[in-house]
């Protein structure tokens, strides 16, 4: 009786939970073809450019390539999907600027605890400011590799 209500729940879980792209932050640099063509707000050109000329060094060269072609909303929206993770220790402020939502004030709160020598540490810092679901969010973003 019990096996068959644990299976009755484990299916209704797999049937009726949340898509998992909504908390899912695709790398430009090592994110599929499929992947990519996934992404409703990415034209075939913009497509074209990301595969063409992967990998990309930052953001910021991203952003560059796709400026072109999308408006800074639509650019916006995309960063929603699709980023490569900025460096905490070294990714410079206009970088920064393109995680979508970051303030200027929080990317000064970034930079003001440079080095980080640990995930950790951002988490504790910028905790001080957001709460755990944006430092969650806001460390999709993020790396210090």
């Amino acid at each position: 009786m019990y096996r068959l209500l644990w299976i009755a729940i484990l299916f209704s879980a797999l049937v009726f939970s949340e898509p998992a792209s909504a908390d899912t932050l695709l790398n430009a640099n090592s994110a599929s073809s499929e992947e990519l063509a996934g992404i409703s707000t990415l034209s075939e050109s913009a497509l074209g450019v990301i595969v063409e000329s992967v990998p990309f060094a930052t953001i910021g060269t991203l952003n560059t390539a796709l400026s072109a072609l999308m408006s800074a909303d639509e650019l916006e929206a995309l960063y929603a999907q699709l980023f490569i993770p900025i460096n905490l220790n070294t990714a410079s402020r206009k970088d920064m600027m393109l995680i979508p939502g970051l303030s200027r004030r929080m990317a000064h709160e970034f930079e003001e605890y440079r080095p980080y020598t640990s995930m950790e540490q951002f988490r504790r810092e910028i905790g001080k400011y957001v709460d755990e679901k944006e430092v969650a969010r806001l460390e999709m973003y993020v790396t210090l590799d």
